[in-house]
Formats: structure tokens, C-alpha cells, sequence
């Protein structure tokens, strides 16, 4: 059963119980990411989650590596747009350990000058990494574009200019509005008993700067038709199309999950089978949502030849406009839903997952996570739901699209097709 309290700083926790396991995992989620930073800033959240594990008034880089290590857990983090999130996976038995190093690295870390400067060059090689990777540079391309004047088109990573000008002084601010009660969570999920792990909470957080939470706004994209070319040297061309989804909050977000697993979101999927099975003109095809505060959207990748690359953006669009037309089959429905809830259940199978799950919805939501609510929710997701979307996300003149790698051979005609297409209602 999930609980939740407040600690006396503020903190809010969740936790969930689970008696048949013998790991525990925790998490500190705060309200830290790229849509909170501006101008300078930018990038300013991931180099904090960087920079927290390079040593901390009590430990060294070092010493924060070897005491995870001795124990066989794991300690990581991750930067998203809308959040940030410091966990640890250990056995029941090193919670304590755990619950320590965290509160160490989120509320202590050095911040040494020196070790900022190297950790730069490394944020830096991850930004030229991002660039190397035509996939990611197509989905990156296409979100900047579709969240175009809003908070959203931001990178986490930031460039390579705001980066190299962090100064100590910079990070210390940005903690000192972020990094306080009112904007963190602590999701635990596992092998523990509750009331100890508030006690160590309570003593290990007792620092922790008061401070009330906030969450920006977001918007809606702005309406209209825009593609994107990017020539890179590269054996294939990458294309990331964007079209609109819904909000985190909303119950439709069911129904897009289906339709997106039906079109692109599986192996049996209508563009799977079409684009690489029948035709062979692709390796990678795929759709998948994704879901903000205040806004969201489908994407549809493909990385093809190419000679091919006209011919499979072709087929993705006029897939795009069967579906629009005559929406999902029964058996399509049936077996999306089963597949959805199968692959959800076995991804579920641990704490972390479920520790990620709760921290993320309460952080964001300020909701809790059930497992049941969600399995009832994809059951509930009908034909009527479905179709009752169709027109609001199949919308061709609210979609991006980003091209990538050999592009300049396929520009006029991969244009030609867009400016076609988007140009419908």
C-alpha cells in the first residue's frame, strides 16, 4: 500500500512497500530541469547532476563511488526537462547508507572550481556526443522547433557556450532557488519499514533549505507548418515528424498510448509492418507520446537510405491520413490494449520502477501512482476514445518535421510532400 507523509522541513515522501523483495530504491526528485532555466542558464540543471557526484564536504569523488561499490548498489541520476532525480538501489540492509549518501550529494556537494572546469569538458563531449548521433539531433531538432517560444524547445543539455561560462557563484543560485523543500519529493519503494526510513529521513534532510514550490507554465506550440533540414554526412536520413498529444494530466493520454502502439509502437505495428517488413525500407520505425505539465505530443522517427527517404516519409504520412480516415480495426484496439498492459506489468518488476513511477507522478502531478488505476485506464481506453482523438492529433497543421544526415539530395521532394500534407486541415 502506498503512503505518504511530510517531513518537518516540508519534504513531501511516498512509499511503497514490498514485502517479497529484498532491494529497496530511493529517490530525490526536485523541480530542477531545463524549463526553469533562462538565458545563461541554460544547461545549468544536468551539470548540477554532474557535479553533485564529484565530491561533498564529507566525501570525495572517490570515496562516493567506493561506498556504493562496497555495498553492490547502485547510485545514478538523470536530468529531464521538467525534472531532476538523484537514486539509489541498494539492499535492505544499506537503506541507511543510501538515505545518507543522497541527502550528501543533493544538499552538500563541494562544487570545487577546479573539478567544475573538468566536469565542463566532460558536459561539453556529451553535447558533441548529442550532435554525433543523427537520431538524436533529428529528435532534438524537431522539439525545438515544434515547442518553438516556449520553455519547452530548451535542451537539457545547453550548449557548449553556457557551459563553459557556469561560474560557482551561478550554480550556487540556482540551487538556493530550486533545490528547497517546497520542490523536492522523496519516493522509496521496496524492502523497508516506514517509520525507519522517516527517522532517517527526518535526521538526514533536517538541512535542507525551506522554501515553497512553483512550476512553470509551459503553453501549447504555436500552430503552423515548419520543416527542418540538417545536412550531415551520414549514411542515413533521420526523420523525426511531431504531431500534437495532450497534457500530463489527461485521460486521453490512454487512448493516444494505444493509438500510438498500434501505429508505430510494436512489431506488429501498422508502420513496422509496412516500412520494414513489406517494403524493407527502413531498420528503425517507430512512434512513440510523450507528456508534459501543460502540453504534449506523438513523435514518428524513421531512419532510411537515402535513395529511400522520400518514398518512406510518403508512406508514413499516408498511413497518418488511412488512420485519420477509417481510425483502428477492432482486432488493432484488442490487441494494442493487450500489448500495452503486458509490456507496462514486466516493466514494472522491481523497485525501481515503482520508485520511479510514484517520485515522478507526485513530483509532477501531485498525485499518486497505482498500478491498478493504470491497467483500468488502458482496459477503459474504447474505439469512441480513440476516434474521438484522431482529428486533434492527426493534425497536419500543427506537426514538425526534422530531417537529418544526407538531407540535401531529398530537400525538394521531401518538401514538396510536406508542404502538400501540412498545407490540409
Amino acid at each position: 500500500m502506498i503512503r505518504q507523509a511530510k517531513l518537518t522541513n516540508g519534504i513531501r515522501v511516498i512509499m511503497e512497500p514490498m514485502d517479497t523483495l529484498r532491494s529497496v530504491s530511493i529517490g530525490v526528485w526536485v523541480n530542477a530541469g531545463s524549463v526553469y532555466e533562462k538565458g545563461a542558464d541554460a544547461g545549468i540543471s544536468h551539470f548540477i547532476e554532474h557535479m553533485v557526484f564529484k565530491g561533498t564536504a564529507r566525501r570525495s569523488a572517490a570515496d562516493i563511488a567506493a561506498e556504493m561499490d562496497a555495498v553492490g548498489g547502485n547510485l545514478n541520476a538523470f536530468t529531464a526537462k521538467e525534472c531532476t532525480c538523484f537514486y539509489a538501489k541498494v539492499l535492505d540492509e544499506d537503506l541507511p547508507l543510501a538515505v545518507d549518501m543522497l541527502s550528501d550529494i543533493t544538499l552538500h556537494p563541494a562544487l570545487d572550481e577546479q573539478e567544475m572546469e573538468k566536469e565542463k569538458r566532460v558536459v561539453i563531449e556529451e553535447i558533441l556526443m548529442s550532435e554525433d548521433s543523427p537520431e538524436d539531433k533529428a529528435f532534438e531538432t524537431a522539439g525545438a522547433a515544434y515547442y518553438s517560444g516556449t520553455v519547452l524547445s530548451s535542451a537539457i543539455l545547453g550548449t557548449e557556450k553556457t557551459v563553459s561560462a557556469f561560474s560557482r557563484d551561478q550554480v550556487l543560485s540556482y540551487m538556493a532557488r530550486r533545490y528547497v523543500s517546497g520542490n523536492m519529493v522523496i519516493a522509496c519503494a521496496g524492502s523497508f519499514v516506514p517509520e525507519r526510513l522517516l527517522s532517517l529521513l527526518e535526521e538526514s534532510f533536517a538541512d535542507c533549505p525551506r522554501g515553497s514550490g512553483d512550476m512553470l507554465g509551459e503553453k501549447e506550440p504555436r500552430a503552423g507548418k515548419r520543416w527542418l533540414f540538417v545536412q550531415k554526412d551520414t549514411e542515413q536520413v533521420n526523420a523525426c515528424l511531431m504531431l500534437p498529444g495532450f497534457r500530463l494530466d489527461s485521460s486521453e493520454n490512454f487512448a493516444l498510448a494505444v493509438l500510438s502502439n498500434a501505429l508505430g509502437g510494436s512489431m506488429s505495428s501498422r508502420l513496422f509492418q509496412k516500412i520494414r517488413e513489406e517494403l524493407g525500407l527502413a531498420y528503425s520505425v517507430y512512434t512513440y507520446p510523450m507528456a508534459y505539465r501543460d502540453t504534449g505530443a506523438i513523435c514518428l522517427y524513421f531512419g532510411s537510405g537515402e535513395k529511400q527517404a522520400t518514398r518512406t516519409l510518403e508512406l508514413a504520412l499516408r498511413e497518418l491520413d488511412r488512420l485519420k480516415g477509417a481510425g483502428l480495426s477492432e482486432a488493432e484496439l484488442v490487441r494494442s490494449r493487450a500489448q500495452l498492459k503486458g509490456s507496462f506489468l514486466l516493466g514494472m518488476e522491481g523497485s525501481g520502477a515503482h520508485m520511479n513511477a510514484i517520485g515522478k507522478r507526485l513530483l509532477l502531478q501531485n498525485k499518486e501512482f497505482t498500478i491498478e488505476d493504470t491497467l483500468s485506464a488502458i482496459e477503459c481506453v474504447t474505439m469512441e476514445k480513440v476516434n474521438g482523438i484522431l482529428s486533434r492529433v492527426l493534425s497536419p497543421r500543427r506537426a514538425v518535421c526534422a530531417a537529418v544526415g544526407r538531407t540535401r539530395g531529398v530537400k525538394a521532394d521531401m518538401t514538396a510532400l510536406l508542404d502538400d500534407w501540412m498545407g490540409r486541415k
